[in-house]
């Protein structure tokens, strides 16, 4: 399985914005620059954050995006699951288009499949934005030097 570039920025775009929660509404262009993401790909993103109620938008001149909610409140599965769809290691155990295999019923390997995706689930849905930026700050301040 692999994270897509939309999946990455995405996340990246939503750290940004747990990160300046307190400023109000972000102009894109300012967590482009932050992130060093072009504002074209952004503008890609917005909608399937929107669309997932993962933002809110203001339009205007004070406009921008913010968190719809508290940055402990979102977890990176929702974030990646809004951008990547199903986190299925394989088709047979994607429950959102699920594909009946022939072989589900004698398939010896299927339980190894479903056990994969329990454990992306549960360690993609046990991360918040706010441990992100814990893990960060922590980082950051172990970086003294004399």
């Amino acid at each position: 399985m692999r994270i897509s570039t939309k999946g990455r920025y995405a996340l990246r775009m939503m750290v940004d914005l747990a990160e300046h929660n307190s400023d109000g509404f972000i102009a894109l262009k300012d967590i482009a620059g932050r992130q060093g993401i072009s504002k074209k790909y952004l503008e890609q993103i917005v909608p399937v954050l929107n669309k997932a109620n993962l933002l809110k938008t203001n339009r205007g001149f004070q406009g921008g995006y913010r968190l719809a909610k508290l940055p402990e409140q979102y977890t990176v599965g929702d974030i990646l699951r809004s951008t990547e769809g199903s986190m299925a290691p394989v088709a047979c155990v994607d429950t959102e288009i699920p594909i009946e295999c022939e072989r589900s019923g004698d398939c010896p390997t299927l339980p190894v499949w479903q056990g994969l995706q329990r454990v992306i689930n549960e360690y993609l849905d046990s991360i918040t934005l706010q441990d992100i930026l814990d893990q960060q700050k922590e980082r950051v301040g172990n970086d003294y030097m004399i």
